[in-house]
């Protein structure tokens, strides 16, 4: 498998040189050659197999020769060894819970997946790799968890001041070892130009070998892949589902279009928006512009320009008219979102994180207004974090108070240790030179 770059002015590579670079020289994203098609057998057979196997099988193609087998099916074991359970909320309405991993965050699938590979590359590789990484909140404590203590990797995370939950940032703050956090006086989108521009500067990439663990990595993206197929797995209906997923640099949802396309059934797939809403206005107007990033309650969602939108069309060939047959996308504000979570919890005992709640709100209003009342009319969205990460949130909404895990509550107990620096480039390349 080659990955050319959605800018078409740089070479092919394959997957081991997708991931070491993160982004292509020309500035675009990686993407695949070809996507690869599930076969009749995979598809009639996927619903008996382990979660391993399905994984292992589904991103084989992806990874090539670059991995060998016997290491591929450990990367997998590794990345899928925790649950992912679909539950039922309402008669038409199910919950895919992304939450149970280490850092209660479905990205810990992505982390997972790309910090072995990461590992087994460096392996054959004297140079030390040096992760750059922006995150609106939950990236950067899935990033840190899964490379700390990673031989012949140091990651910096960089993430905007005040603007992500406090659980959030003790995750990516207080691990130490080869976890450095930047907390940045601006946004989100100030992060993620800044690490763009420093995988520009020739200068920089002279003296250290750079490379990204945002969504804009192959090895971070293409994995996410995986859960759509295990809900799946749990889908009990024979018509397939609506899929509707909280959507802020778009490479979750990316992952499961290029899962659908590929042959995975999903009858539609819904964009959940806040009001970060550059892709439920293009889907109106025809129009892609990006706009300055508005702070919600739905926080990992506050991208004003998604990278991985161009990856979106370039799997559909930049079709208006097929995106907007295959997509669906609503803007949630944060009142609504508040009132869907207390709603939820009072009629239906669920209690939904402000993200699932975007996502919730979306699909209910997709089911109402596109399919009406038929009987098939049924979906799931993706619960893609746990409700304490946003506790004063989801408290206030449901006026009830969330039992912190176990798992969590040693960070209680731990300093925050973070470089405050400017929201400007020269800022992380003084850091990086230093």
């Amino acid at each position: 498998m080659l990955y050319h770059s959605t800018n078409s002015n740089s070479e092919k590579v394959n997957f081991r040189e997708a991931t070491i670079r993160g982004q292509a020289p020309d500035k675009g994203l990686y993407f695949p050659d070809s996507i690869p098609m599930l076969t009749k057998e995979f598809l009639s057979s996927f619903k008996q197999k382990s979660k391993a196997q399905i994984a292992f099988e589904v991103i084989g193609p992806y990874v090539g020769d670059t991995i060998t087998e016997e290491d591929l099916f450990q990367i997998c074991e590794h990345t899928v060894n925790f649950d992912f359970p679909l539950v039922r909320v309402t008669d038409n309405i199910s919950s895919l819970e992304l939450f149970h991993g280490p850092t209660l965050a479905f990205k810990d699938i992505g982390a997972r997946f790309m910090s072995r590979c990461l590992g087994c590359f460096s392996k054959t590789d004297s140079r030390k790799v040096t992760v750059l990484v922006a995150t609106s909140g939950d990236t950067g404590s899935a990033v840190a968890n899964g490379f700390l203590g990673v031989g012949g990797v140091d990651v910096i995370i960089l993430y905007p001041s005040g603007k992500v939950s406090k659980i959030q940032e003790l995750q990516l703050t207080t691990l130490g070892q080869n976890i450095t956090a930047l907390e940045v006086q601006g946004t989100f989108d100030d992060c993620q130009q800044m690490v763009k521009q420093a995988f520009m500067d020739e200068e920089l990439n002279k003296k250290l070998f750079l490379t990204s663990a945002n969504s804009i990595n192959v090895a971070r993206w293409l994995p996410q892949q995986f859960y759509y197929f295990y809900a799946l797995q749990q889908w009990q209906q024979k018509e397939p589902p609506v899929v509707c997923v909280p959507s802020g640099n778009f490479g979750n949802i990316c992952a499961g279009l290029i899962a659908a396309v590929s042959g995975l059934p999903v009858k539609h797939f819904v964009a959940a928006c806040n009001s970060n809403d550059v892709f439920t206005k293009y889907l109106l107007s025809g129009e892609l512009y990006s706009q300055q990033a508005v702070a919600t309650i739905s926080n990992a969602m506050d991208v004003g320009n998604p990278s991985n939108l161009v990856r979106l069309l370039e799997m559909f060939g930049s079709d208006y008219s097929r995106i907007k047959n295959f997509i669906s996308s609503y803007s949630i504000s944060d009142k609504e979102t508040s009132e869907t979570i207390s709603r939820v919890y009072k009629n239906y005992n669920y209690t939904l994180d402000p993200h699932g709640a975007v996502a919730y709100a979306s699909l209910e209003k997709y089911l109402n207004e596109v399919d009406g009342q038929a009987t098939n009319n049924r979906g799931l969205f993706l619960e893609t974090a746990h409700p304490v990460k946003f506790s004063d949130v989801v408290e206030k909404a449901t006026g009830a108070t969330i039992e912190f895990p176990d798992s969590m509550k040693h960070l209680l107990h731990l300093k925050k240790k973070s470089v405050m620096i400017e929201a400007e480039y020269k800022a992380l390349k003084s850091f990086l030179d230093s």
